[in-house]
């Protein structure tokens, strides 16, 4: 299962330049989360920052009961060992083929023979469409494909904690929806804490369990994802429609000047080409496992934990988790929570046969990958 990481009051610069700074929240362990926030506001520092690679001024980074800003070097290694990372560009060895790409953790980290880091390796390129594909240099294929050999190496070690940096960058939207839907399908067999780093506002509104933005150095929020979607914050509107219209700017903000001359514009007529006003409200249903599949212990947790703050949350944020309780027959919409434990209401159906320590269902995404051919 995964672990929870919790981030305390941190604080990251480059020099004089500020970052973000009191960033605090919690990944709930098994859970999906995704992180929000125009270009420049530091998301991909994050990611760098929560597995040590950067180091903040100040804060807590508690992962597994260990703060990773306080621990020895060699403390540090053994907490690496839960991550699995999608870097934004695959970050993928230029010199070595796909094969030894997806081989090099298990070689490095483990004392497994070639013949079980083989069994690995394959099993995950398959999981990842990418059989045929292993004796390939990194140059000799798509962005795309690279895209899904660094998730497939990301993947060799088992990890507790899966960190995405952008994973549709590079990716058509027919391949983005195919690799989301691995993400998913992994989380449910795998039961990993994932945190997804995205740009793609399809993906923020229907995968992930919670959501979080960053903006103007700060964490603008944090929490279910029903919070942000149905908030009415300036920022979190427009970055949610894309639009001109609102504080953010090609430079992070704007100032009055610009946004009233762009609001007379809307009001004259001018057409920016985002999405109207009311196109995207409401929360859209999230994505779910592959049918045949294990039941996501995560939503299971989530779905008690925000039960028990239900009643904290903003009203327009309390409707809509009690709307898609109701439609989906269980929550506080109808049935009482069920503990993570427990399976959904209905007949018990026999699981489909397992291929090595990974799901048929879930190499059903990567056969359908794989089926599209290269990006």
């Amino acid at each position: 299962m995964g672990v929870e990481v919790s981030v305390e009051g941190l604080t990251k610069s480059f020099g004089s330049q500020k970052i973000w700074e009191d960033v605090t929240f919690t990944l709930p362990e098994g859970e999906v989360s995704a992180l929000l926030g125009p270009s420049g506001t530091g998301k991909s520092v994050f990611l760098k920052s929560l597995i040590g690679l950067l180091r903040p001024e100040r804060g807590k980074i508690i992962i597994d009961g260990t703060d990773i800003l306080q621990c020895t070097a060699k403390e540090l290694y053994e907490v690496r060992k839960l991550f699995g990372v999608l870097f934004q560009d695959g970050a993928l060895f230029g010199s070595m083929d796909l094969y030894d790409n997806v081989a090099f953790p298990l070689r490095e980290h483990t004392r497994k023979s070639e013949s079980e880091i083989r069994n690995i390796v394959m099993e995950k390129l398959e999981l990842t469409g990418l059989m045929g594909a292993e004796g390939k240099l990194p140059g000799e294929i798509s962005g795309g494909m690279r895209k899904r050999a660094g998730l497939a190496r990301a993947l060799v070690l088992d990890p507790e904690i899966i960190l995405v940096d952008e994973p549709d960058s590079g990716l058509d939207p027919v391949r983005t929806t195919y690799l989301a839907q691995l993400l998913i399908d992994i989380n449910a067999q795998i039961d990993a804490t994932i945190l997804i780093v995205t740009h793609n506002i399809n993906l923020a509104r229907t995968v992930p369990d919670n959501l979080g933005m960053l903006y103007r150095k700060r964490l603008v929020m944090f929490g279910p994802r029903e919070v942000l979607l149905t908030s009415e914050e300036p920022s979190v509107r427009q970055f949610l429609r894309g639009s001109k219209l609102g504080p953010i700017g090609m430079s992070e903000e704007k100032d009055d000047a610009q946004m009233r001359a762009e609001l007379e514009q809307a009001e004259a007529g001018h057409n920016d080409g985002s999405p109207g006003e009311d196109e995207l409200r409401g929360v859209p249903a999230q994505m779910q496992p592959t049918p045949g599949g294990p039941v996501r212990q995560g939503e299971l947790r989530r779905e008690k934990r925000v039960a028990e703050m239900l009643d904290t949350l903003p009203p327009e944020a309390q409707s809509a988790i009690r709307e898609e309780w109701a439609a989906r027959g269980h929550g506080n919409g109808s049935t009482p929570v069920r503990s993570p434990r427990e399976r959904p209401p209905g007949p018990v159906e026999t699981p489909p046969p397992v291929r090595d320590s990974t799901t048929t269902m879930v190499l059903r995404s990567a056969e359908s990958l794989t089926r599209t051919g290269g990006e």
